[in-house]
């Protein structure tokens, strides 16, 4: 048997960014929507008068008679989508980019760096739980140093086994590559 197990969707994670979501793409589609109910219904109200008695010779299909309607209501519906697909992903990639741009320095062990976004920005949740983590690896990383500086004090000027002392060096140039004050 297989050890797939199928994932669940969870709908419940990050609600206000969901609803944010939802909110601009359904705003989106039912504008284009309305648009092209509106350009369909200025459409049907023209008059029919003597043209209606010449459709059998201009109109074949109904495809014919709704050709233009369809065109604009796609016409509309194609610029609603670009404009959604310009201006959303800016609120999304503007504070992705930040985030990475903030992780530079704490990749390269600085841990006093933390990533600070726009407070209407989108992913500012997610800013704050790297900055938790980043605060909590900080500490932890301050009290290995302090248990070598104490454990370098307690060790004194012995003669210990010149292989600890090594490996204390060498844990030493470890910790030193982070930065935590």
């Amino acid at each position: 048997m297989s050890d797939y197990k199928r994932k669940r969707i969870n709908l419940g994670v990050k609600k206000y960014f969901q609803k944010w979501l939802l909110i601009r793409i359904l705003g989106m589609i039912i504008f284009s929507s309305i648009i092209a109910a509106l350009i369909l219904y200025f459409y049907a109200r023209q008059e029919i008068t003597s043209s209606f008695f010449d459709a059998h010779i201009k109109i074949r299909r109904v495809s014919d008679l709704l050709l233009p309607v369809v065109a604009a209501g796609s016409m509309v519906s194609l610029i609603s989508g670009i404009i959604l697909s310009l201006f959303l992903p800016q609120k999304i990639a503007g504070p992705i980019f930040r985030i990475e741009q903030g992780l530079k320095p704490i990749q390269d062990g600085d841990f006093t760096s933390l990533i600070s976004l726009r407070k209407d920005d989108v992913l500012k949740d997610l800013a704050g739980e790297v900055n938790k983590a980043t605060t909590e690896t900080r500490v932890r990383v301050q009290k290995s140093k302090n248990a070598l500086a104490a454990l370098i004090e307690a060790m004194g000027s012995t003669a210990a086994d010149s292989a600890v002392q090594d490996r204390i060096k060498d844990l030493e140039k470890s910790l030193a590559q982070f930065k935590t004050k």
